[in-house]
């Protein structure tokens, strides 16, 4: 039977370190175009309690989001010991496609998956590379896709990647600029014939458009000077209380599709942009299932050091657990984990995996 595994994974982490502290000269505006009576100091203090974000990466000024996934995509076809004209499929999840460092115009045409293929000097003309644009959950929708195209037996080899510099369209008199960072990371999934249960076992996927659609979206500046800029803009609220409603039943439902009980999960790799944020989901997760509490182990939080850096996340995480870089945790051979992530859409995806 035709499995869909991860055989290879590559992550690219920049290396421009920004600590909170480093936000202390940003002088931050309410959408009002108000400066905040408190204190930056007292933001930042206050910014870290809610997120758990102690600091993140930024790129360089001469690397492109298309570099960064080009190289963990390069990293992931090294670690699987594969041929990459071999290749049938290219798919690059992101959401502002190249930003250069000095002007916040995204750049799509052509796509990043085409660029990604040029830069990974790939000649085969039937490997096809093309873009998901599906918010936070752009890397899991891809996944989702390549274990389509393998199930019904139009690919056998799929590189899946997740890249995003969230900092080059985040408005730096908008206190939410603290959360976003970037990076890149990518998984080479193949076509693995087995009898034994491996690889994607199933998937759910959710999408509310109606009151739901702008809680994230692009917006004016909050100074005065940047109000003619186009930024992110989130309404943190809205999506809070959006994801403690909706993730958890998503995420059941999908146990449940696959025939699993909570206690069968050994990790659950979600997309972080709020550490209290993913506990309270995994807290309620385990309470549909009558449990009070959750084992600290099953939820590995890299948000501290990385920040939020959209469909980067979840592959990265996966990345760094596996090659034992993330302190106190690591995969074993038959370990069942549960993917997940929510963002802007509002789009909520999900699918559970038996580690080879």
């Amino acid at each position: 039977m035709l499995r869909t595994v991860i055989t290879g994974s590559g992550s690219y982490i920049p290396e421009e370190l920004i600590e909170n502290k480093d936000f202390l000269k940003n002088s931050f505006y309410t959408p009002e175009g108000k400066q905040f009576e408190n204190s930056t100091s007292d933001i930042i203090e206050k910014f870290h309690a809610i997120t758990g974000i102690q600091e993140r990466r930024y790129a360089s000024k001469e690397i492109l989001n298309s570099d960064m996934a080009a190289e963990a995509g390069s990293k992931a076809i090294l670690s699987a010991g594969f041929d990459k004209e071999s290749i049938d499929h290219i798919i690059v999840a992101h959401n502002f496609g190249d930003v250069s460092s000095n002007e916040p115009i995204p750049d799509m045409v052509p796509s990043l998956a085409s660029r990604v293929k040029h830069k990974l000097g790939i000649k085969n003309p039937y490997c096809i590379a093309y873009d998901v644009i599906f918010g936070c959950p752009g890397w899991i929708q891809g996944v989702i896709q390549a274990d389509l195209l393998i199930k019904t037996g139009n690919a056998k080899s799929i590189l899946v990647i997740g890249s995003e510099t969230l900092s080059r369209v985040a408005d730096p008199f908008d206190r939410d600029s603290m959360i976003y960072s970037d990076g890149a990371g990518a998984t080479l999934i193949q076509a693995i014939e087995s009898e034994d249960e491996i690889g994607l076992i199933k998937h759910t996927c959710m999408s509310h458009t109606n009151e739901e659609v702008h809680f994230l979206m692009m917006g004016q500046g909050y100074y005065e000077e940047s109000k003619n800029d186009n930024y992110m803009k989130m309404n943190g609220r809205m999506i809070y209380n959006y994801a403690l409603s909706n993730v958890p039943p998503a995420l059941k439902e999908c146990l449940d599709l696959s025939g699993l009980d909570i206690s069968d999960i050994s990790k659950v790799l979600i997309h972080q942009a709020n550490a209290k944020m993913d506990e309270a989901i995994i807290q309620r997760l385990f309470k549909l299932y009558g449990q009070s509490e959750y084992p600290e182990e099953v939820l590995p939080m890299s948000i501290d050091k990385l920040g939020n850096n959209s469909v980067a996340t979840v592959p990265m995480l996966y990345d760094l657990i596996k090659n034992q870089l993330l302190s106190g945790h690591s995969f074993q051979s038959r370990d069942v984990l549960l993917f997940a992530s929510v963002g802007a859409g509002m789009n909520i995806n999900a699918f559970t995996y038996r580690h080879p």
